[in-house]
């Protein structure tokens, strides 16, 4: 009886070991290069120029980080970095580092898509001590 009763227990941790999910990678997570950006403040469109200008944004399972570079020039380097969340389309970054003390430990909502290897990011930017207030459609495409 005690045998059965053994088997029966080793069985049931057996299924239950088995049928673990593997997690499913996070899509959001990669090295992504920004490829069209358009900024809509008030009742004015600007396209960012990105043909002089290289913006890699790099996300990991609970961090993300930005570098924007002139492509020949050491010039007008940028970037920051912080923690974010994910909970379906809806992503939130909290701004830990950069050199604005304004923007520092704002949160920035976002709604994303992916469509193939494309990531669609689009929100609004509000931070009244900056005086900012804009919206925002930034494309990625991911280069690893």
């Amino acid at each position: 009886m005690k045998n059965l009763l053994l088997l029966v227990i080793l069985g049931f941790s057996l299924f239950r070991c088995s049928t673990n999910e593997t997690p499913k990678p996070n899509k959001i997570m990669g090295t992504w290069k920004m490829v069209y950006a358009e900024i809509m403040e008030n009742d004015s469109l600007k396209i960012k120029d990105l043909t002089h200008t290289h913006f890699i944004k790099i996300i990991n399972n609970s961090h993300f980080s930005f570098f924007n570079q002139e492509k020949n020039s050491a010039e007008n380097f940028y970037g920051g970095g912080g923690t974010y969340t994910l909970h379906g389309n809806d992503y939130v970054e909290t701004l830990s580092f950069t050199s604005v003390e304004a923007l520092k430990n704002h949160q920035f909502p976002f709604i994303v898509e992916f469509k193939g290897d494309t990531l669609v990011q689009s929100g609004v930017e509000e931070i009244e001590a900056a005086g900012i207030k804009q919206n925002i459609i930034e494309k990625y495409i991911k280069i690893h």
